[in-house]
């Protein structure tokens, strides 16, 4: 069952209630010195955790996406691993020498 948020409109008491999407909104206040009018405030909604395969947006890709995206990572991973082994065989350029003032 959901949980819905209340405030009176008196008073401020804010509070939660578990109900049926079917049951009808609270009215009334439970504080017993008050019994104003309360409102039902908009939650932020439950989260989800959805477990087990068949939840990620990849898992529907189609045959031939699948193999452009494939063949793209291994272009890009290529031209990476060359780049990144050439400027890791080259050392850092001295540092210029400072004058004191």
């Amino acid at each position: 069952m959901p949980t819905y948020d209340y405030e009176c409109q008196t008073c401020g008491h804010h509070f939660e209630a578990k109900q049926s999407m079917k049951d009808p909104h609270l009215t009334d206040c439970p504080v017993e010195t008050c019994a104003g009018p309360v409102k039902r405030k908009i939650g932020v909604g439950a989260g989800f955790i959805f477990k087990g395969s068949g939840f990620y947006i990849t898992d529907y890709r189609s045959d031939s996406y699948k193999a452009a995206a494939k063949k793209d990572s291994e272009g890009s991973s290529s031209s990476s691993s060359s780049s990144s082994s050439s400027s890791s065989s080259s050392s850092p350029a001295p540092a210029a020498p400072t004058t004191a003032a």
